[in-house]
């Protein structure tokens, strides 16, 4: 019978961003292990060393940044315009999402007191201002948010409590653009990001009902269009798309990572860096 890492070996292999190919090798011998476990460490350690030399004396930003930065010009040269709203958000704005104590998502909701929580989205806020725009501007009115969402997720290697959410809708297109200009702005952020490899896929959403997800391996985004049954709630009539991207999941495909909380917010990692080296 063959023999495979002990639990411990591969929890430290997998935080030191081993691929594949590391994590499942296989062993005659325990001495031959130990002593390739030792060999492995030693190169993902030197590489993780090399990598917080170049965050500190060249890039000086986390990759997280860099995309974020990347993102915001390229919608920007697009004619989006970016949008900053509260991350403390009004339990009566997420009931207008159908989130009440009924839906499965409110479970997952950090709730602040009776009246307030963490915003677990973004698009309450941007439905919020939708409704002021849609009388001060012309149409098409294209806006996004990049910025903190907060769920109580399980913490496996695909989520986060704490993650960073990219938001972009275009409020007044024709009905029949509607689903070439959901692929458009998809094909947007995915070139942007550097990913050429994805796939749309229609889902079914807690929240909206039917989707169209961005797919690369794990759900990177979601889309959905408008007219929708939400829309009466806020007092939208007119068309939207809307789609939605995480970005510790972006990166974490663009860099053929396994664990997203090391493209997170963290104590533990620094730039997808394990400081315990």
């Amino acid at each position: 019978m063959p023999i495979t890492w002990t639990e411990i070996q591969k929890k430290r292999l997998k935080e030191l961003n081993a691929n594949e190919e590391q994590l499942n090798m296989s062993f005659k011998e325990i001495k031959d292990r130990d002593r390739i476990f030792q060999k492995i460490e030693r190169l993902l350690v030197n590489d993780a060393k090399e990598r917080l030399l170049q965050l500190r004396y060249f890039t000086k930003r986390p990759a997280i940044c860099e995309l974020e930065s990347k993102l915001v010009q390229a919608l920007l040269e697009h004619d989006f315009v970016q949008v900053v709203t509260p991350i403390i958000l009004a339990k009566g704005l997420l009931a207008k999402m159908t989130i009440t104590e009924e839906h499965p998502l409110y479970s997952q909701v950090f709730w602040l007191d009776g009246k307030k929580c963490l915003r677990p989205m973004l698009a309450p806020n941007l439905y919020y201002l939708l409704h002021d725009l849609v009388r001060l501007w012309e149409k098409p009115i294209r806006i996004f948010e990049i910025g903190s969402c907060f769920r109580k997720e399980s913490q496996g290697a695909q989520h986060l409590n704490e993650f960073t959410m990219l938001n972009l809708v275009e409020l007044g297109l024709p009905e029949e653009n509607r689903h070439d200009r959901l692929k458009e702005l998809a094909s947007l952020v995915m070139k942007t990001v550097g990913i050429t490899e994805y796939k749309l896929t229609t889902t079914t959403s807690a929240v909206y009902g039917d989707t169209i997800d961005v797919e690369a391996g794990i759900e990177l985004g979601s889309g959905a269009m408008g007219p929708h049954p939400l829309d009466d709630k806020w007092g939208i009539v007119d068309t939207w798309v809307g789609i939605g991207f995480g970005l510790e999941r972006l990166l974490m495909v663009k860099e053929g990572g396994k664990n997203v909380q090391r493209m997170g917010k963290s104590l533990s990692y620094l730039d997808g860096v394990r400081l315990n080296i």
